[in-house]
């Protein structure tokens, strides 16, 4: 079987692949111009964000797999790939507990002002006054939107800080999802607006689907209370950049954010973006999934999806 992986993975398990016989090429540079040519002869595909257009997919003749190593599959189109027998699968859950550890890190960064401290400090400036006003974690009311497997590794990090959290209920969520959420603690909510006019932070774990898309508009905003924090660390085209300028400068909201609009598709790029640098934003550089323990996941999860098709089976087929 032939291989093309065009995004960044670990050595050992490409190695791994060709151990097993495939012909594998580990291509990470490529991009949107020079992946067709490079897709040609390969049966498989393997990317996390590289981009998989209808004008690529119909150019692959030989390709009949695309594996996304990760979960969100936005960025490939599945509709086209379905239309040409070309099966997507991904790898839901296995970076869930690096997403939510960056979760974690963004609510305390903010409430503390870490980066702050640190800039400061490399410029010889001394500020304790300033830097000891803090809230702190404890009691603090955080609502998640999107209880999957993310939302539920938040929710663990965030009770092990006596945080309160909220979710909405859902009719029709397994029995098993229900016990769940019931022994973490979980307060359930029956509407959206009920929960952002009662937690003082939201945190995003949703799909970008057509009902997503800028679901965080200036209607949702002026649910939330004033002052509240905002995160999100899943897809950028959730937020309407727009309302979230407007209302972090008229309502004092505040955001942690791993994800944009319109942000870089390469690893190495320069990013001009309003939202990026507004001083009411804390921002990484999407690496919600990246650590050396996700990583591995993703990958065993990859490897095990093409044993299966070897075998004449599909794991996690979204299309």
């Amino acid at each position: 079987m032939k291989i093309l992986i065009a995004d960044s993975f670990p050595s050992s398990h490409s190695e791994s692949l060709t151990s097993a016989g495939h012909e594998v090429t580990l291509q990470p540079e490529l991009d949107s111009v020079s992946l067709p040519q490079a897709i040609q002869a390969n049966e498989i595909l393997i990317v996390r964000s590289t981009r998989v257009s209808e004008s690529l997919l119909k150019q692959a003749e030989a390709l009949k797999l695309v594996i996304r190593a990760g979960a969100g599959t936005n960025t490939i189109d599945k509709e086209c790939a379905a239309s040409l027998d070309i099966s997507v699968c991904n790898v839901p859950g296995a970076n869930s507990r690096a997403v939510a550890e960056l979760v974690m890190g963004l609510i305390i960064s903010i409430d503390r002002q870490i980066p702050n401290n640190v800039i400061d400090a490399k410029q010889a400036v001394w500020n304790k006054k300033k830097y000891s006003i803090a809230r702190g974690l404890a009691g603090q009311k955080l609502g998640i939107l999107g209880m999957g497997a993310i939302g539920f590794a938040v929710a663990e990090r965030a009770r092990g800080f006596a945080m309160s959290v909220y979710a909405l209920s859902k009719p029709g969520r397994s029995p098993d999802a229900e016990n769940r959420i019931t022994s973490s603690g979980i307060i359930q909510i029956d509407t959206q607006d009920e929960l952002l006019e009662t937690c003082d932070i939201i945190t995003l774990h949703m799909p970008a689907t057509e009902t997503t898309r800028r679901m965080v508009n200036r209607e949702f905003l002026s649910k939330m209370k004033q002052g509240a924090l905002l995160i999100n660390t899943s897809r950028g085209d959730l937020v309407d950049e727009e309302a979230l300028i407007d209302a972090m400068n008229n309502r004092g909201i505040r955001a942690g954010l791993d994800v944009y609009d319109n942000e870089p598709a390469a690893g190495d790029n320069t990013f001009k973006s309003e939202i990026f640098v507004h001083p009411s934003v804390y921002g990484t550089h999407h690496i919600g999934a990246s650590t050396e323990q996700a990583q591995t996941a993703v990958a065993d999860g990859v490897l095990a999806i093409v044993e299966a098709y070897i075998n004449g089976k599909l794991i996690n087929r979204v299309n």
